[in-house]
């Protein structure tokens, strides 16, 4: 077992093992409920050179996510673009995003963090469930709620019931990668696990949707807010 770490294991009803190594060479397994942890570690460990390859490569690459201070020029992702930080005098009453920058009047510095994080979660509550009922319209997908979450580490999720959760942090990616876990977490309505009949509806709907998720796994540094 000391071969390998697995930093996280995180349990579900699905019924595969998915082996994730993080932007920051972190080794997540996501398993089963009830499979024993000796069998993940064996697991692993069979995937041993693919695992360190992986890990060597997220190294190599790896970019160090930092507390936002709000300084100016510090950049904010939304929708897939990068905006700069402008600091502006007393003429500004809000936060705004305008077609080039960020927004924010000096007299709101202190309170930058929570308004920001107030105006994400209004932005991904419209965006995302507007995409939600687009797609629920075109393609016959069912659903009974969506609610938008402050999860970290997963982009969405399906409720046993049909109820669709997001976290705000999606908004900050492009559309089309919105859209992809939208459909991902419609789907999931119909087919609970990761099957190939699971991926053949997504494919279905979104032919390109594995271009959409590679670009997901490698840019989800980006997509941070801490």
């Amino acid at each position: 077992m000391s071969e390998i770490k697995i930093d996280e294991i995180i349990r579900s009803r699905r019924k595969t093992i998915a082996l994730i190594v993080t932007h920051d060479a972190r080794l997540v397994i996501r398993a089963p409920a009830k499979i024993p942890v000796k069998y993940l570690y064996e697991f692993a460990l069979q995937k041993k050179l693919w695992i360190q390859q992986k890990q060597a490569s997220a190294r190599e690459n790896f970019k160090e996510v930092l507390p936002k201070t709000f300084t100016g020029g510090e950049t904010f992702w939304f929708l897939g673009q990068s905006y700069p930080l402008r600091i502006e005098d007393e003429s500004h009453t809000s936060i705004e995003f305008t077609q080039e920058e960020l927004i924010i009047p000096q007299h709101l510095l202190p309170q930058a963090k929570e308004l920001l994080v107030e105006w994400y979660r209004k932005q991904a509550s419209d965006t995302i469930r507007e995409r939600v009922e687009w797609y629920a319209q075109q393609s016959g997908f069912y659903y009974t709620s969506v609610r938008i979450s402050d999860a970290k580490k997963r982009w969405g999720s399906c409720g046993v019931n049909g109820g669709l959760n997001f976290s705000w942090r999606l908004v900050m990616a492009p559309l089309d990668m919105i859209d992809y876990v939208v459909i991902h977490e419609l789907v999931h309505v119909e087919e609970r696990n990761h099957s190939p009949r699971f991926w053949n509806k997504v494919e279905k709907a979104l032919p390109d949707y594995k271009q959409r998720r590679k670009w997901l796994k490698e840019h989800d540094y980006l997509l941070v807010f801490t």
